[in-house]
């Protein structure tokens, strides 16, 4: 076994030797040309990832270096991947015998109202905090029954309001859970207060974009409970992190299913409080 190791070692060493020179390479044929540029794209569902890529120009692929550094780089990674697969094959991977964590998907949660139903994955990974507090109230039973209490086409679609239980309520739009309650994150435990507000999560950077679930707040710190809003526009002015506006605005979820059931509760005619005049309730939120 100690042998193969070394053998193994030995392969992958040379094989990143090669992709290294590769690269080397690669990158002085580019430069003065168009520079690397880096970018960050979101993928949302099973495979969520951040990936970075460097931007190439059609000329810098279809020049005979960026050709060679690609193509050498392939055949590095070939080699590491025949090797590794070489040293695993007499062993078993599963994660019980190893002692690994593996990563889960986030968690899925199905809205069910009387317009339709559509689901959102529950960035439980980038927004701990926020995305345990809503998955608690889910699964307690908390949204079941609620209406949604504001719309507005083109911008979003408010609930979440223990008041909004009765649509007809002059309330609607100013609860929370009740103070007490509590969640725990990573075994450090979360009491809501102040009205049922948790503490503000002003860490992972992810934009008002059309489909994105996002705290609803007073504008005050640490004033989010359980009211959130689904955008269905591009609100990047909401985002805590945007310099020009005052609005902080986190958002914790995404749309991957039923977006259009979303709009069109947007769309329903209303009264001049923004709220539905047909009320359009949740029946049910579930998280899987």
């Amino acid at each position: 076994m100690s042998s193969k190791l070394v053998g193994v070692g030995c392969v992958a060493v040379l094989a990143l030797w090669t992709a290294g020179f590769a690269t080397q390479t690669f990158t002085v044929a580019l430069r003065g040309r168009t520079g690397a540029g880096q970018s960050l794209r979101r993928t949302t569902g099973i495979d969520r990832v951040l990936a970075r890529e460097d931007k190439l120009q059609p000329s810098d692929l279809g020049s005979p270096s960026a050709s060679f550094g690609l193509a050498a780089a392939g055949v590095a990674s070939a080699v590491i991947a025949a090797a590794f697969r070489g040293s695993t094959r007499s062993k078993s991977c599963s994660a019980s015998s190893s002692g690994r964590t593996l990563l889960r998907a986030n968690p899925v949660a199905t809205f069910e109202t009387t317009m339709g139903s559509f689901k959102a994955e529950i960035y439980l990974e980038e927004m701990p905090i926020t995305a345990t507090n809503f998955i608690d109230l889910s699964k307690s039973g908390y949204y079941n029954g609620l209406h949604f209490h504001r719309v507005i086409p083109n911008f979003m679609a408010q609930f979440g309001c223990p008041f909004s239980k009765d649509p007809r309520s002059p309330r609607a739009g100013t609860g929370g859970p009740q103070d007490g309650t509590s969640f725990q994150v990573g075994g450090k435990e979360y009491v809501r207060s102040g009205g049922g507000n948790i503490p503000d999560e002003f860490t992972a950077k992810l934009t008002n974009a059309p489909g994105t679930l996002s705290m609803a707040n007073t504008g005050a710190p640490n004033s989010g409970g359980s009211q959130f809003f689904i955008n269905v526009a591009d609100n990047s002015f909401l985002d805590f992190f945007n310099p020009q506006t005052p609005s902080k605005h986190p958002v914790f979820a995404k749309i991957i299913e039923g977006f259009e059931v979303v709009k069109k509760i947007t769309e329903t005619r209303t009264d001049r409080n923004d709220r539905p005049q047909t009320p359009v309730q949740m029946t049910s939120v579930t998280v899987e």
